[in-house]
């Protein structure tokens, strides 16, 4: 901007001020919602922005969402077998979001349910016998 100009826009600025202009906003006194929007590209920031405001996620958010709904729903499941159908599912979207994801295995959501998966598949082959 030309310093002339940043001059101009400044002195009405704090005569608008002066004069009471800013004194009845709506919203005044309440903190801005400002989105942080540093880490993504300037290019992309308004596609980025039409798309959060027609509410379509990415891929890796929308997994990360169902991710969250299995985790809710397997804390609730009494059922054995659908306890098992749970983790079944749950550990199938947690594979599908870290190969989505192509990041570092350190960063990698862990396949909590893994184990207790392993635990019963060998008693139930155990139980066969």
């Amino acid at each position: 901007m030309l310093a002339g100009f940043e001059k101009l826009v400044e002195e009405k600025i704090l005569a608008a001020q002066k004069n009471g202009v800013f004194d009845n906003l709506e919203g005044a006194g309440k903190p801005l919602n400002l989105e942080d929007m540093s880490r993504v590209p300037p290019e992309l920031r308004m596609a980025y922005k039409i798309l959060k405001n027609a509410d379509c996620l990415p891929p890796e958010v929308e997994l990360k969402k169902e991710i969250i709904t299995a985790e809710k729903m397997l804390a609730n499941v009494k059922d054995e077998q659908e306890r098992y159908k749970c983790m079944k599912k749950l550990n199938f979207l947690i594979m599908k979001f870290n190969t989505m994801a192509n990041r570092s295995v350190r960063f990698e959501i862990p396949q909590v349910y893994e184990e207790a998966l392993m635990d019963k598949m060998v008693s139930q082959g155990d139980a066969g016998k």
